[in-house]
C-alpha cells in the first residue's frame, strides 16, 4: 500500500491494529496496540492519532478489531446495533472532524441494511470488517489523486513556475492520514514533479504538530524545507517568499467555510492581504452539506494544560499559575479567503463574481 520507508501512523492486520504515538515524535518512535473500541476512543482523545482521515480510520479499524474476536450470541439486528452504538461512542472522542461522523454513519447504514437479509450475526461483523478495512486502502489512493490535482492546478495558477514555495499549517500528511496527505501530498506531488522550490511549516502551537511532525516528515522525505514561527508568517508573506498557503481541514460547510487547525484563520487573512493563493486540501468525506455556514460548526476546546505546560501539556509549567486560559483546537476560515478546494475529484473553484463555491454542484457532477 505505502512505501516500506514511508511513515505509516496506522499498522493494521485483521484483528490487530497499532498507531504510533504522535504524541512523542520526532524524537521517539512508539506504538501502541489498540485492542478494542475504548483504547481507540482514548489514542483519539488524547491524541495519539490525530488529522480527520486518520482519525477516521482508526476509529473504525479499532471497532473492527474487537469485534474480530468477538462471541458474540445475538441476533444479526443485534449485532448491527452493537456496532452502531458503539461507532456513536467513538464519534464523540473528536466531534469537529466530520470523516469520523460521516463514516460512522455510513457503516451504521451498511449494517443496518445487512441485518435485513443475514441469519447469521457474524455475517454483521464480517461486512463491517471488510468496509473498514476499504476504507484503509482508499485513503492513501485518494490522498495521491489530491495531491496530483492540487499539483497541476496550482502549477497552472502560478504560470507553471519551476520554483513554487508554499506554506503548510498543522499536519496533514502520512501521520495525518493512511498514507502519503492531503495538503503535504500536495507538496510531496510539487516535489516530486520538480516544481518546488520550498515548503515551509508552521510550528502551529500549542500541539506543535508542525514542529514535532511536518517537520519530521518533510525531513524524513528530503523534501526542501524550513519551519517557521506562527507569529513569523506574515512577515515571510511579505518578503514574497511563498506563493501559496496550503492546508488541511477538519470540516468544509456547504458554502465553503474551513474548520482547521487553530491558527488557519490567520493565515487566510494574511494571505489575503499580501496577495498569497490560499488553498484547502480535503478529501470530498470532510465536505459536511448539512451545514450550510461555519457558523455551525461545533469548535472542540482542548485543556488549558496545553498552554500552561510545555510540550503540549505533556511538560513542564511553563505560564503563570492562576490565568485563564481559552484554547480552541479550530477556527473557521471564510470561503471568501479560499482560492479554491482541491479534493481527489478535483477542484472546486468559484463560480460567480461574488466568489461563491458551489459545493454541491460539484459533489454532484463528479459521482
Amino acid at each position: 500500500m505505502v512505501g516500506t520507508d514511508a511513515l505509516q501512523a496506522i499498522i493494521y492486520a485483521r484483528g490487530a491494529l497499532r498507531l504510533l504515538d504522535q504524541r512523542k515524535l520526532p524524537l521517539e518512535v512508539d506504538y501502541i496496540d489498540v485492542k478494542d473500541s475504548a483504547d481507540g476512543w482514548n489514542a483519539i482523545k488524547d491524541m495519539v492519532v490525530r488529522g480527520a482521515p486518520a482519525i477516521a480510520i482508526a476509529a473504525a479499524l479499532a471497532l473492527a478489531v474487537e469485534v474480530s474476536g468477538l462471541d458474540f450470541t445475538g441476533t444479526p439486528a443485534e449485532a448491527a446495533s452493537y456496532v452502531s452504538k458503539k461507532l456513536e461512542y467513538l464519534v464523540s472522542s473528536r466531534p469537529t472532524a466530520v470523516n469520523l461522523s460521516d463514516a460512522a454513519t455510513k457503516l451504521q447504514t451498511l449494517v443496518s441494511k445487512t441485518a435485513e437479509n443475514v441469519r447469521d450475526a457474524k455475517a454483521i461483523f464480517q461486512v463491517y470488517i471488510e468496509a473498514a478495512e476499504t476504507m484503509l486502502i482508499d485513503d492513501v489512493a485518494d490522498n495521491k489523486a489530491i495531491g496530483s490535482h492540487g499539483s497541476e492546478f496550482l502549477q497552472r495558477q502560478l504560470g507553471n513556475s519551476k520554483n513554487i514555495s508554499v506554506l503548510t499549517h498543522c499536519n496533514t500528511g502520512s501521520l495525518a492520514t493512511a498514507g502519503y496527505g492531503t495538503a503535504l501530498g500536495v507538496i510531496r506531488a510539487l516535489h516530486s514533479g520538480g516544481v518546488l522550490e520550498k515548503a515551509f511549516c508552521t510550528e502551529t502551537r500549542p500541539f506543535n504538530q508542525g514542529s514535532r511532525l511536518t517537520a519530521f516528515e518533510l525531513v524524513h522525505e528530503k523534501i526542501p524545507s524550513t519551519l517557521i514561527a506562527d507569529s513569523a508568517a506574515a512577515a515571510l508573506m511579505k518578503q514574497g517568499r511563498v506563493q501559496a498557503v496550503i492546508v488541511g481541514a477538519d470540516r468544509i460547510a456547504a458554502n465553503g467555510d474551513t474548520a482547521n487547525k487553530i491558527g488557519t484563520y490567520n493565515l487566510a487573512i494574511s494571505a489575503k492581504h499580501h496577495g498569497v493563493q490560499f488553498y484547502v486540501a480535503a478529501p470530498v468525506t470532510s465536505i459536511d452539506l448539512a451545514l450550510q455556514s461555519g457558523e455551525e460548526i461545533v469548535i472542540e476546546e482542548r485543556s488549558p494544560k496545553e498552554l500552561l505546560n510545555s510540550e503540549g501539556g505533556l511538560g513542564k509549567q511553563v505560564a503563570a499559575s492562576g490565568i485563564s486560559v481559552w484554547n480552541p483546537a479550530f477556527d473557521v476560515t471564510p470561503a471568501n479567503l479560499i482560492t479554491a478546494i482541491i479534493t481527489e475529484k478535483g477542484v472546486i473553484t468559484k463560480t460567480d463574481s461574488d466568489g461563491a463555491f458551489d459545493i454541491k454542484g460539484f459533489i454532484q457532477s463528479a459521482k
